[in-house]
């Protein structure tokens, strides 16, 4: 069944992940959100809250949507039943290619205070898990390409649609993408809640597990075991003071200055046993300026063995920061675009400096405030998603 069968089925049917009942395909923008969010997309790696999660209901949904418009759209596997979409309004004939790229997933749902899937349209604002982060950027995207789709074939920029899987948790479906097509773009708007700042550079992550090893005994003579947890926590101590102070030296002038945070430890089974193993799990941000000096990971090694800190490393994942230049072309179009859109940088992370880091010059952009992201009640104003659409449709419409 090709997918705009599939999801017009799905309509008529009133099936699939949070739809209460039949409905008609969107009809505006507002619409659009709301069957989004009904839409479980939710990252199954990290405690879901939720039996329906994963991305491949919304991507089969967008792909339809995205057919019926004159799309040609490819759903590319990069996890079991996990895809990213691409679709395609122009064919791939040299002309310079851009992508417009929100992610299809959304975090967990567990110990939110409202229906997560209701896309409930209250007080001037659509409820629910992704309306902020990032299902409203996606609606606007969309809307602007709906209301385009009569030109995209013929701009001399070809416009892509780009919806990622995975960017909540390991950023498999950016870094796939990259592999695959980053020789086919020049630049990629990524989105994400900025309140349509442009956003253009952002800290890279690291996320390491330390761990210590020691000596099981009886609590009642601890002197002959040896503690794994002490050995941990001044192993801590002496990072907090040491590492914070090199990190503060890698500074950027929008970013400041690179930083440390020690989120998770666990260790130890009994209060009267001795524990033999402890764990501390951290998370460090990096700057531009770190990353080129040999980035977190190596900082890190280098600090455990300049002071002989009896940890190991286990589990590490760098991610790159983005900084990309505020004169580039297209970043400048976005600007011309409204004169209350400015230059931003974010301590967050997201796809776009995998893109960024693949060769694709990036920047994060889209309605609504990331303050309102993962919260419990997370919502985005009606509003910021109708600004959102008419800004995109301008960005494209001046290309």
């Amino acid at each position: 069944m090709k997918i705009s069968a599939w999801v017009m089925r799905f309509f008529q049917l009133g099936i699939g992940g949070g739809l209460r009942q039949a409905a008609a395909m969107p009809a505006d923008v507002i619409s659009l959100l709301q069957h989004l969010v009904r839409i479980p997309s939710v990252n199954p790696d990290n405690t879901p809250g939720t039996g329906h999660s994963g991305e491949e209901e919304v991507a089969h949904f967008l792909g339809g949507w995205l057919e019926a418009l004159g799309a040609e759209v490819l759903l590319e596997e990069v996890l079991p039943n996990r895809p990213n979409l691409l679709a395609r309004f122009a064919p791939l004939d040299g002309r310079p290619r851009i992508l417009l790229g929100p992610h299809l997933d959304t975090v967990g749902v567990g110990g939110m205070t409202i229906d997560p899937f209701s896309g409930e349209l209250r007080d001037g604002r659509v409820w629910g898990r992704g309306a902020s982060d990032t299902k409203g950027p996606m609606a606007a995207m969309l809307w602007a390409l709906r209301q385009c789709r009569g030109e995209l074939a013929k701009l001399p920029v070809a416009v892509d649609f780009v919806a990622f899987m995975g960017e909540e948790s390991g950023q498999w479906g950016s870094k796939d993408f990259a592999r695959r097509h980053a020789a086919e773009y020049t630049f990629a708007v990524v989105g994400e809640p900025t309140s349509m700042q442009v956003v253009h550079v952002t800290k890279g992550s690291l996320w390491a597990t330390l761990q210590a090893t020691g000596k099981a005994a009886h609590s009642s003579q601890p002197e002959r075991g040896e503690n794994a947890i002490l050995k941990l926590t001044r192993a801590l101590d002496s990072l907090d003071h040491h590492l914070g102070h090199a990190l503060a030296a890698f500074t950027h002038p929008v970013l400041g200055g690179s930083t440390l945070n020690v989120g998770v430890i666990r260790g130890g089974s009994r209060p009267n046993i001795v524990p033999d193993f402890a764990q501390a799990e951290l998370d460090m941000r990096i700057t531009p300026a770190l990353a080129e000096a040999g980035g977190g990971l190596r900082l890190l090694r280098e600090m455990l063995e300049d002071h002989a800190l009896p940890v190991e490393i286990v589990n590490a994942h760098e991610n790159p920061p983005m900084d990309t230049p505020a004169n580039h072309p297209l970043v400048q179009a976005l600007l011309a675009v409204d004169p209350a859109t400015q230059l931003a940088g974010a301590p967050w992370f997201s796809d776009a400096a995998h893109l960024s880091d693949g060769g694709v010059p990036s920047i994060c952009l889209g309605p609504g405030s990331i303050d309102q992201a993962h919260t419990v009640d997370e919502f985005i104003d009606v509003s910021a998603v109708h600004h959102g659409a008419a800004f995109f449709e301008a960005f494209i419409r001046r290309l």
